[in-house]
Formats: C-alpha cells, sequence, structure tokens
C-alpha cells in the first residue's frame, strides 16, 4: 500500500540515523558527523559520512547518499514501501492497515502460519545436523570443504532416517493435519496418513530476498534416488520468482550477479569470498528470476556447467537477462564442471581471473551459432549470416546493435553493410519479432553529460543552505530558486524554499521527492559539498563569491530570454542588476548570517 506523505515523514523523524547505520557500519565521530567505511564501495580509508543535524548519509568517494529509507533501500534492497515498514517498526510506530476483505486477511494470516512452520522445520534440521544422528551428514559437508561458520551461516541441516520425525515435532507444535498437507514438507494419503518428505538428507532452506524461509532442498545420504529433492511449489514457494543465495548475495558489494546451477556451487562461492553467488532453483532461468535480478544489479555473470544442458540454459538465459535490462556476460570453467570444483582444484585467485575473462553474452551466442556452420563454405557462411542478421535485430537499442554489428563483422570477415542491409530487409517484410524499442525495465535517463556537470557553485550553495537554515529567511528576496539555473538544482532549491515557509528545513525530507536512485544520490552530495573554512570572514567571503556568481548566471539566462519589446520586464531586470552591483560594491551584508556562522562547519 501507498503511506501517506504524513506517515513516511514521522517515521522518518522518529529514526535516528546514525544508530541506523551503526547497526551495518562501525562509525567514529569527527567534528559534527560520523564517519566510517562505506558499505557500498570497497575502501581503505573512510569516506562514508553521516550527519545527524541533516539526517542523511553520504560517501565522498563513490558518491552514494540519502535518508534513512535510502540507505535500507540501498543496502537491504529493500522497496520504499519495506522500507517504510521496517522503520516503523523500529521505531514503534503502527502503520495504517491496507483495507481489504475478510478473506484477503485470512489469506495473509494463513501465509505467515505457513512461513512460521518452514522456520521451526529449518530450526529442526539445524538441531538434526548437530546431533549424533547428523554425524554423517555433517561429515559429509565437511568433506566438500564448508566450514562450520558457512554450515550455520546457510543454515544447513539434516533430515533424520525415520519418515515421520519432522510431521510427529510439528503436531506437537499444535499445527493442524490441513495447514501441514499444505507445506509442501509431507507426503500424504489416506491408507498410510501422513510421512516426511525428506528424510536421511542434507537440508538446504531455500530463503526469498527477506531471509524468511520458503522451501527446501534435499541432497540424499546415500544411492538413493532421486540425489537432489526440491520442495514443490506451495502458496509461499514460487519456484520461478526466487534464486538462492539472494537473502546473502543481495548485501554484496560486488557491481555483479553470478548466478549458476547448484547450492554447493553457491555456498562454495560464499565461502571463497564470491558473496555475489545465485542459483536459480533447479529449474530453468525465468523472465521473473531475471526481474529480480534487476533490482540488484545490472551485469550477471553466467555459469552453467560445460555440458550440453549447460550450454542450453545459458543460450535460453541469455536472452532473458537482456531483456530485463541486464548486461549478461559467460564464464568458461573449463575443463572443470562447476564453480565448487573449479575452487577446490585451482584456488579463488584462478577462479576470480577467469571470471574477469568471462565473454560477452551475445558474443557468445553468436560464436555457439557460428559453430554450427562450415563458414569456410560459401553456403554455410551465408546461413550463419542470415541467422545473425536476425540475432542482431533482436537487440532493440540501435547504438547497441550497431556496435554489436560491427564487432561481427570484423570477427567473420564480412561487409558490415551487408549485415545491415539484411537487418533491413527482415525488418520490412514483416517477420513477426517484436517493434525495436528500449526494453520496459531499461528506464529512460537524463543525458549523462548534463547529469555530471552540476554547477559546483550551485551544489556548495545549497550546501550553504542546508547547513545554516537562516540563510534562506535573512536573504529575503536577494536569492531564490529561480536564481538556480540547473534543473536539479532548481526543484531541490524549491524544496527548501517551501520548507523555510513552513518554518522547518529538513534536507532528509527532501529526498523523498525524488523516488529514482541516481536522483537522490545527486541531491544528496548537493548537501555534502565541503565547506573546508575555518574564519568567519573566510566563510563569509566564500558563500557571497557564490551568491554573486549564481545571480550573474542567473540574470544573464534571464537577458537572454528578455523580450526586447517588454518594458516592464526590462525596467525589473535593470533593477535586479542594479541591486547586485551595489552589493558587490559594499561586500556581504552582516544582516545575512547567523550567530553561529562562526562554528566549524
Amino acid at each position: 500500500m501507498r503511506y501517506s506523505d504524513e506517515i513516511v515523514e514521522e517515521v522518518r523523524d522518529r529514526t535516528d540515523i546514525v544508530d541506523l547505520i551503526s547497526g551495518y557500519v562501525k562509525l567514529q565521530r569527527k567534528g559534527s558527523s560520523y564517519f566510517g567505511l562505506c558499505p557500498f564501495h570497497n575502501e581503505k580509508t573512510g569516506s562514508f559520512s553521516v550527519s545527524p543535524n541533516k539526517q542523511m548519509y553520504y560517501c565522498f568517494g563513490c558518491g552514494a547518499g540519502g535518508n534513512a529509507y535510502t540507505f535500507l533501500m540501498q543496502y537491504e534492497n529493500y522497496s520504499f514501501q519495506e522500507a517504510v515498514q521496517a522503520l516503523a517498526e523500529r521505531a514503534g510506530i503502527r502503520l495504517p492497515e491496507a483495507e481489504g476483505s475478510r478473506e484477503a486477511k485470512e489469506r495473509a494470516d494463513r501465509k505467515a502460519v505457513l512461513l512460521q512452520i518452514q522456520k521451526q522445520a529449518a530450526e529442526y534440521y539445524v538441531r538434526k545436523l548437530c546431533s549424533p544422528a547428523g554425524a554423517g551428514a555433517l561429515q559429509y559437508l565437511r568433506n566438500r570443504g564448508l566450514s562450520d561458520r558457512t554450515i550455520r551461516r546457510f543454515g544447513l541441516g539434516y533430515s533424520d532416517k525415520y519418515s515421520s520425525d519432522l510431521y510427529r515435532y510439528l503436531k506437537e507444535n499444535k499445527y493442524s493435519d490441513e495447514l501441514l498437507r499444505d507445506t509442501g514438507l509431507f507426503h500424504y494419503d489416506e491408507k498410510h496418513g501422513f510421512s516426511d518428505k525428506f528424510w536421511n538428507r542434507v537440508m538446504f532452506p531455500i530463503m526469498d530476498a527477506k531471509s524468511r524461509v520458503i522451501g527446501f532442498g534435499g541432497r540424499v545420504m546415500g544411492d538413493a534416488k532421486p540425489k537432489y529433492l526440491n520442495s514443490p511449489e506451495t502458496e509461499i514457494f514460487d519456484k520461478s520468482r526466487n534464486l538462492y543465495g539472494l537473502h546473502e548475495a543481495r548485501r554484496t558489494k560486488e557491481r555483479q550477479m553470478i548466478i549458476c546451477e547448484g547450492y554447493m556451487d553457491v555456498i562454495a562461492m560464499h565461502q571463497a569470498g564470491f558473496t555475489n553467488a545465485v542459483a536459480s532453483l533447479g529449474t530453468a532461468l525465468t523472465e521473473q528470476q531475471c526481474a529480480l535480478l534487476a533490482r540488484f544489479t545490472k551485469e550477471v555473470l553466467v555459469i552453467y556447467d560445460m555440458d550440453d544442458a549447460g550450454v542450453r540454459a545459458a543460450k535460453r538465459g541469455i536472452p532473458l537477462l537482456r531483456n530485463a535490462g541486464l548486461t549478461a556476460r559467460v564464464v568458461d570453467l573449463r575443463p572443470h564442471k562447476d564453480p565448487d570444483e573449479f575452487i577446490h582444484a585451482e584456488g579463488t585467485e584462478a577462479f576470480r581471473e577467469r571470471l574477469k575473462k568471462a565473454e560477452n553474452g551475445f558474443l557468445y551466442l553468436v560464436r555457439l551459432a557460428a559453430e554450427e556452420y562450415d563458414l569456410e563454405d560459401p553456403g554455410g557462411k551465408t546461413a550463419f549470416l542470415h541467422q545473425l542478421a536476425a540475432m542482431l535485430l533482436d537487440i532493440p537499442d540501435e547504438i547497441e546493435r550497431t556496435a554489436y554489428l560491427e564487432a561481427c563483422a570484423k570477427k567473420y570477415r564480412t561487409e558490415p553493410e551487408l549485415i545491415r542491409k539484411e537487418i533491413g530487409r527482415r525488418s520490412l517484410i514483416g517477420t513477426g519479432r517484436r517493434p525495436v524499442e528500449a526494453p520496459r525495465s531499461i528506464r529512460t535517463k537524463k543525458d549523462p553529460v548534463e547529469r555530471h556537470q552540476t554547477d559546483k557553485g550551485q551544489k556548495l550553495m545549497l550546501t550553504w543552505l542546508v547547513s545554516y537554515p537562516e540563510l534562506i529567511r535573512n536573504m529575503g528576496d536577494e536569492l531564490g530558486p529561480e536564481d538556480f539555473t540547473n534543473p536539479l538544482c532548481r526543484e531541490v532549491a524549491e524544496k527548501l524554499w517551501n520548507q523555510a515557509e513552513n518554518g522547518h528545513i529538513n534536507p532528509a525530507a527532501v529526498l523523498d521527492h525524488f523516488p529514482d536512485e541516481e536522483d537522490q544520490a545527486e541531491v544528496a552530495s548537493m548537501f555534502h559539498t565541503e565547506l573546508n573554512l575555518e574564519k568567519p570572514e573566510d566563510k563569509k567571503t566564500a558563500f557571497f563569491d557564490v551568491f554573486c556568481r549564481m545571480k550573474r548566471e542567473s540574470l544573464d539566462l534571464r537577458s537572454a530570454a528578455l523580450d526586447p519589446l517588454d518594458l516592464k520586464g526590462l525596467t525589473a531586470f535593470t533593477e535586479e542588476r542594479r541591486k547586485l552591483e551595489s552589493l558587490q560594491a559594499a561586500g556581504p551584508p552582516d544582516r545575512w548570517f547567523p550567530a553561529d556562522i562562526q562554528e566549524n562547519s
């Protein structure tokens, strides 16, 4: 549900951002702010700043910044609604319940109980692994190279040889047969009743992105079949919409995710330090899983087994990743079969180097297609180029398509214009392909050049204004939002002036008006331009210099837009210009500056 602005503001105001972030990052006080190592990129010197006065954070290294909501959305990958709920619970604020039918409430309550049963089952399996009955399973995991810490981290367990142990345990907790039948943990028939679905297996709890147990995978101890057994789909477990290991990988500092096939591959990679690994739960990669990955990254490294099934999975998955707005690259582990085997055989550094050599996903598909033809034979090469044109036509972005076209033409020794003509021919004759358009998951952004050339003086002015809010009131009409020529700076200034009219400047609240993560980081940077000035006179002079430069730029821009026949507008403009010249001649007015301007910034 969407929460009202009043609720959002109350939850944010009741959250101490220093206390919140201290739970994730070790912070030390320096002056009026707190500093620590940035949780969003790797660094050795702490450039991550948390301001209790502004109730914001900002990293001077990578540019990440925002308020309490932004932090949870970036670190925990929560949606905005999830961040509100988490902070409200933390602050002891009861949120308004979503309106709905009695049936909807009953479904929600039932789902909560099913999740509780899965959690208790996971705890039961962990206890069994640590008991004498689980000694063999524990030794198996250790023989696979897993440390006790990794075993605990992933909640690994054991299901006993007796086929009704879990059922009896859960019945002692007063759960009804009706509920237990729908958990996916049991077999049931009228003649024999309930029996455990998993027995004599190492158990891998499957968790959703919120770290809630929603199902299990089990690896048999011995030669029974099937070797791996997974929970069936239930009301709380949809294999096509979840990824194994995502509850851990979502916190990674790496810029990409690694997707592989098996539980042990994910666990082995995490233990080796590759904390960005997930697996697709025994199913082929789905559109929903790609969309889920797109919430956490922009690039995916694909690692599937080096057999025919693995190649087929990669060929199917790469286009799905691209359609979700993700860049895909394929990692070749040969001569090894999977990541677990590779890491044990060659070590983590060799594995890291292999990741760096990952092949571009589209070029990988083209290479596989080329291997199906005899390119030395004119007929084979012709057929291949027709297929290549069809593959290129599937790329919706024209610039990206052109780049791949030129790369493929060079590699396969053909004229780019020939392929371009074939693409044009196919698009015109109606091949049934979807029209060329930007993928839905790629959001339209502002021109990057425009975004990153924000005028430093305007950002500095905004930092001054949130550091010394009295300036807005004291300057009167001598400075206003219209004097910010950068569109985003002007929008931020308008929010600050509105807050000033209501009597309270709150920079953390300004961020709530910018749902886009990049905009939030940019706005946060506007409030954190460094003011490394100690002496009061230096502060006044620096502020006045920024003010005069901004006013000149603003007046120049408005002058260019003035209609020569607009006598009233010309008169007003001339008066403003005269006032600026008088101010410059007199120097910074003392009436602007609050008493605490003499304190350290």
